[in-house]
This record gives C-alpha cells, sequence and structure tokens, in this order.
C-alpha cells in the first residue's frame, strides 16, 4: 500500500517514466514482505536499456525491474534507497522521508 504522495507527483513520474526518463519516486509504503521498511523509491525508466544501464552503476541486477506495470522499475529500500538518493542529489526526498542516516 502507498502513501505519502500527491496525485500529481505520481502523474508526473508516470509521465517522465513513459517519456524514456529515469525518474524517482518515493512514498510510505507498507508490505508484509518486508517489515522494516516503510519507505520505497521507485526507479523507473520505459527505455529498459536505459534503465538496465543505470541500474549497473548501482549494483542492481535486470531481473530485479518490476515489469508487471506499463512502468518499469527498480524499487529501492533501506541501506540502498539511501545510498541512491544521495549519490543521485536527491535531497529533497531523503529529506521528506527522513531517510539520512544522521536521523
Amino acid at each position: 500500500m502507498a502513501f505519502g504522495i500527491k496525485r500529481e507527483e505520481l502523474v508526473t513520474w508516470k509521465k517522465n517514466v513513459e517519456n524514456g526518463n529515469i525518474d524517482f519516486l518515493t512514498h510510505y509504503w507498507l508490505d508484509e514482505r518486508f517489515p522494516d521498511s516503510t519507505t520505497v523509491t521507485k526507479v523507473g525508466c520505459n527505455d529498459l536499456t536505459k534503465l538496465i544501464s543505470w541500474g549497473k552503476k548501482y549494483g542492481l541486477q535486470e531481473n530485479w525491474i518490476d515489469r508487471k506495470e506499463q512502468y518499469p522499475h527498480f524499487d529501492l529500500f533501506g541501506v540502498q534507497q539511501e545510498e541512491v538518493l544521495r549519490k543521485e542529489g536527491k535531497w529533497d526526498q531523503l529529506t521528506r522521508f527522513n531517510l539520512t542516516k544522521d536521523k
């Protein structure tokens, strides 16, 4: 279950992904499969070659891409989520969702 984002943010992310851009969407999230994670960052792009190449920079495996939807994306959690957001300069998402190590 996703929450903590505005509809406009989701619409913008979807448009960017559809246009072949790498884009980030962080939101609060609850899933019993991941009881230690309260947020997820979806990094999407409908250009799979581009998404795979981007993921390799961070050690993300191609088979981790969620391809069930029309918006292919990686799901990032925990330490990996924070590391990628920092390296990508997504300070707004780090701050908004209190994802920094020095909490």
